[in-house]
């Protein structure tokens, strides 16, 4: 059980809030807390461009206060803060809908496992470029012929004394096209058992040798690639962690992942709709309720599970406090993407017709999306491990069932 919180410790922390709010009202222009397409997004990168002037001021204010990864340590540009505190950010943040001032993997995949297996040279070189927008980071895990047998990875790093020569290709990695690094996954031991053969790299994008081709996605986007690795020289302190230990790191960078993927119904950045809202704005109602008598069940049937799923993360965050080793991340990958494809199938049968606009006059911004990300949650049960595979993962390690 978790101990209580002392009186002084949650005095700290509503006045913590308190100041927050304050700050935030201050400080977070009035453009920066309106709904927000993809292209209000700000990813940072040696080639970025701010979407405004309101979007640039946003961040820097973010990123001065220490609050753009508000728990990293201070001597990387982090704020220092605890576990309560960034929650208290967190919240107050989306309190007035403020958006998101960076967008990046460095942030939510790479850097916590810098923090845990870098170097010191390697952590001062890479986290505060990541904290300040400086780099944008792609992922190279899944291969054609690897995807959710990630270990059977063949793109292979071989010793070269000073460096590592790099051949082979990885799929699936989003934004490598607009990216500056890319952190990868090698076999760098072929006769090694699969996870025991692989290590992991971190790569420049302009390293002569890498190129990459957009592969275009059902919901009318282009945000995957296929990367190609050809006689590309990695050298031998961009290795993060042990030789041939990658499989370490990149289990620990999983976590995080999943993460970030059960929570990304909350985390979009599009105007998108609410399954019970829309049902007021869409459906036939008596006397404040729904007509139809399945929907009705399968909207109080979604609320009930949101519901669910966000006591889950609060019980989560509270079992980090407290130190215990937690399988809800591995747990909420599956129900969280399993909850946004529902979301967008039900609405989908609130919006009718209205749902179906891809292009065009007679739809708004809202109904456009909403087929979109219909599309695109399909694409949320595969990355990161499918379903299927995710519950097989469950079934042996959590539930430990007996395997047949």
């Amino acid at each position: 059980m978790t101990a209580p919180i002392r009186r002084d410790v949650l005095q700290d922390l509503e006045q913590f809030r308190s100041e927050a709010r304050q700050w935030l009202e201050a400080n977070c222009p009035e453009s920066q807390r309106q709904p927000m397409t993809a292209a209000d997004q700000y990813y940072g990168g040696r080639n970025a461009e701010y979407p405004s002037a309101d979007a640039q001021l946003w961040f820097e204010r973010v990123r001065d206060k220490g609050w753009i990864c508000p728990e990293w340590p201070t001597e990387y540009g982090g704020g220092g803060l605890s576990a309560e505190h960034a929650k208290i950010i967190k919240e107050e943040m989306k309190a007035i809908r403020a958006r998101t001032p960076l967008y990046s993997l460095g942030i939510w995949m790479l850097g916590p496992a810098l923090l845990e297996f870098g170097n010191e040279s390697q952590k001062q070189q890479h986290i505060p470029a990541i904290i300040n927008g400086e780099i944008r980071w792609c992922q190279g895990y899944s291969e054609p012929g690897s995807g959710s047998d990630l270990a059977s990875l063949q793109c292979k790093a071989e010793d070269q004394g000073d460096h590592f020569l790099v051949n082979g290709s990885k799929i699936w990695t989003t934004g490598a096209d607009k990216s500056d690094w890319i952190f990868c996954l090698v076999r760098t031991d072929p006769d090694a058992k699969n996870q025991e053969g692989i290590s992991f790299l971190l790569v420049d994008m302009d390293d002569p040798g890498i190129s990459t081709t957009p592969i275009a996605l059902i919901s009318g986007e282009s945000e995957f690639c296929q990367t190609f690795f050809d006689n590309v020289k990695v050298p031998k302190e961009n290795l993060i962690g042990e030789l041939n230990q990658g499989w370490s790191v990149a289990k620990a960078l999983l976590v995080h992942e999943r993460k970030l993927m059960s929570e990304l119904g909350s985390e979009s950045p599009r105007e998108i709709l609410v399954p019970s809202v829309a049902a007021r704005q869409y459906l036939e109602l008596d006397d404040g309720k729904v007509v139809d008598a399945q929907l009705r069940s399968d909207l109080v049937d979604y609320d009930m599970e949101m519901h669910a799923i966000g006591l889950t993360h609060f019980r989560t965050f509270e079992e980090k406090l407290a130190g215990v080793r937690s399988a809800a991340p591995l747990v909420m990958k599956y129900v969280g993407t399993e909850a946004e494809k529902t979301k967008s199938e039900l609405l989908l049968a609130i919006l009718g017709s209205q749902g179906l606009g891809w292009e065009g006059e007679g739809f708004n911004r809202a109904e456009l999306d909403t087929l979109r990300l219909w599309a695109m949650s399909k694409a949320m049960t595969i990355a990161g491990g499918t379903s299927e595979i995710q519950l097989n993962v469950i079934a042996k390690n959590i539930l430990q069932l007996p395997q047949s």
